[in-house]
């Protein structure tokens, strides 16, 4: 397991914020418009812009403009890495979890005698 996956690190601080996450559930129903997903944030568009970088970035999203209108659509492939990454610590958490709990049963065991 590589100690620093700079791949990882852009993706996790592109969920990190629930704009962009919000952005990420509408568009995995779908691709949309930038209007249409800067509508329900609130902000301006310069900030709704530079959230969709950070995605787009991250290879979360991709855009691509016809005439005057940019669309966005989820890439779901782009998550394989990170859930690689999590699943591999499942793993490791999972077999410390049981060696405790193998030591914690054997103190209980001692304790019994």
């Amino acid at each position: 397991m590589a100690k620093h996956d700079p791949h990882l690190d852009l993706l996790f601080h592109a969920l990190s914020d629930p704009t962009r996450r919000m952005m990420l559930n509408r568009l995995a129903k779908g691709s949309a418009a930038v209007s249409e997903l800067a509508g329900p944030t609130g902000l301006r568009l310069p900030t709704v812009l530079r959230h969709l970088s950070v995605l787009e970035e991250a290879g979360l999203i991709d855009s691509q403009k016809d005439g005057r209108v940019r669309s966005c659509a989820f890439q779901p492939k782009a998550l394989a890495p990170m859930r690689d990454w999590l699943e591999e610590q499942r793993v490791v958490w999972e077999g410390r979890l049981d060696r405790l709990d193998g030591y914690v049963m054997t103190l209980m065991k001692e304790r019994e005698k």
